[in-house]
């Protein structure tokens, strides 16, 4: 699907069969751009007040919740639900993108006889057709489900990989980027071939430079005295339990902890706390992707059982919000 063609027809009739006078439009960054012309479409076929979320979303678990509050219905666009709420309709959004050219080139690369396939939303449903080519090509293909968290076999999120944890010699994940494979290949210590579909690039995630990179901060964080222990206040991210159950196992070491609830989890706003180390128990993609963003080291809590002695360096993995 194009990024400016949303199913309209199926958008106005939710909003006519829920008689919702209010909506709320919710887009990622790479789909914001088609707000505008959206919202005059609906504006034209229906009687509604279209309010747009201006602020960041950064998958299904950051739902706009003033939004929530002030709509009637929220429309939210790119992802599939992870828990469902009543005035939320999510609106995936599924890639064209022909799989069997890059699955051509991927199952020469593969080494051993089970293959377990990974994608994210954008290509779930290519994934029939991804297992069929490397049925009839010899291999035995398969399929995880994932957990609750998860809504279709095979699907992976960057804060859960449960579809992954399968009986399969080595994965295929079907998708861009390196943040997925890698924590395909951490979660279950098995390689993983990246089949880009849309750059047509096909490749072995390489894991040693991130774990590179773990490994320098977790190294630094040995030596801290005190910790922030952050707690995410979007509602599919918040884990309080987690939270404070750190700050007892920090407090039973002797060491100084304090929760931190935040919305959004910035260096900048970091800043103003005066501690050693931060523990992210918000969004896992936080303490990797933006690491050399942060001044003060921020680890993860499986890191953090490492800096605590209760976890072996080499038991190392990405964090994970599992249900």
């Amino acid at each position: 699907m194009n990024k400016d063609e949303f199913d309209l027809d199926q958008i106005i009739d939710t909003i006519e069969e829920r008689g919702a006078k209010k909506i709320g439009l919710q887009f990622p960054e790479g789909l914001r751009r088609s707000a505008l012309k959206l919202t005059k479409k609906i504006e034209e076929r229906t009687e509604a007040i279209v309010l747009i979320s201006g602020s960041p979303c950064y998958g299904a678990c950051d739902l706009d919740e003033f939004l929530l509050r002030e709509v009637d219905l929220l429309f939210h666009f790119g992802h599939a639900e992870i828990k469902s709420r009543d005035k939320v309709t999510f609106i995936e959004v599924r890639s064209d993108a022909d799989v069997i050219p890059v699955l051509e080139h991927a199952i020469k690369m593969i080494r051993g006889n089970r293959v377990g396939l990974v994608t994210t939303v954008q290509h779930i449903h290519k994934l029939g057709e991804a297992r069929d080519y490397l049925l009839q090509h010899g291999k035995d293909c398969l399929i995880g489900k994932g957990d609750s968290r998860v809504k279709y076999e095979g699907q992976i999120l960057g804060c859960n990989f449960s579809a992954a944890r399968i009986d399969a010699d080595e994965f295929i994940y079907i998708g861009s980027g390196n943040f997925h494979p890698l924590g395909v290949t951490l979660a279950t210590s098995k390689r993983v071939i990246i089949a880009d579909p849309m750059s047509k690039e096909v490749r072995e995630i390489n894991s040693e430079p991130i774990l590179r990179q773990r490994y320098a901060i977790i190294a630094k964080a040995l030596h801290a005295k005190t910790f922030g222990i952050i707690v995410s206040t979007k509602s599919a991210q918040t884990r309080i339990e987690l939270a404070m159950k750190l700050q007892e196992k920090a407090l039973k070491n002797g060491l100084e902890a304090h929760l931190i609830s935040m919305n959004e989890i910035t260096p900048e706003l970091l800043l103003f706390f005066k501690v050693d180390t931060f523990v992210n128990t918000a969004c896992p993609r936080i303490a990797i992707d933006d690491a050399a963003l942060f001044k003060t080291p921020m680890i993860t809590p499986v890191e953090f059982e490492i800096v605590l002695g209760e976890r072996d360096w080499n038991q190392i993995k990405f964090d994970e919000i599992l249900e």
